[in-house]
């Protein structure tokens, strides 16, 4: 399973309720076009953290990275419904840093033949 995330703030003005909802409304249209596995919508806790990755993370758990970069096809052909759901998310998002993490062990992974 490969994870993609983006670390964020909110800019001023944004309505936290109102930009988790759009946050769903955009993961569940993914989600349901099977372009992502499933989503996590995420908020530091207690200010534990390090702020250059903002207060707000959103996960997107693939299988892959042909799910992801057919995604990514959906989303960057700017075509409706994507478009203005993604627009919902984005407007309101600030100071954005993207990672991406898989799962490890890798399923793959095999001992013994290792040479580092």
């Amino acid at each position: 399973m490969d994870h993609y995330h983006a670390f964020f703030d909110l800019k001023s003005g944004t309505s936290d309720i109102a930009f988790a909802r759009a946050v769903a409304a955009f993961m569940e249209h993914l989600k349901a076009a099977g372009l992502i596995e499933g989503w996590h919508l995420t908020r530091r806790k207690l200010g534990l953290g390090p702020r250059d990755l903002g207060e707000f993370q959103v996960v997107m758990d693939t299988t892959d990275l042909a799910q992801l970069d057919a995604a990514f096809r959906h989303v960057s052909s700017r075509g409706e419904p994507a478009e203005s759901l993604h627009f919902a998310v984005n407007r309101h998002a600030a100071n954005v840093t993207f990672a991406l993490y898989r799962d490890f062990p890798d399923p793959q992974r095999r001992e013994g033949e290792e040479k580092f």
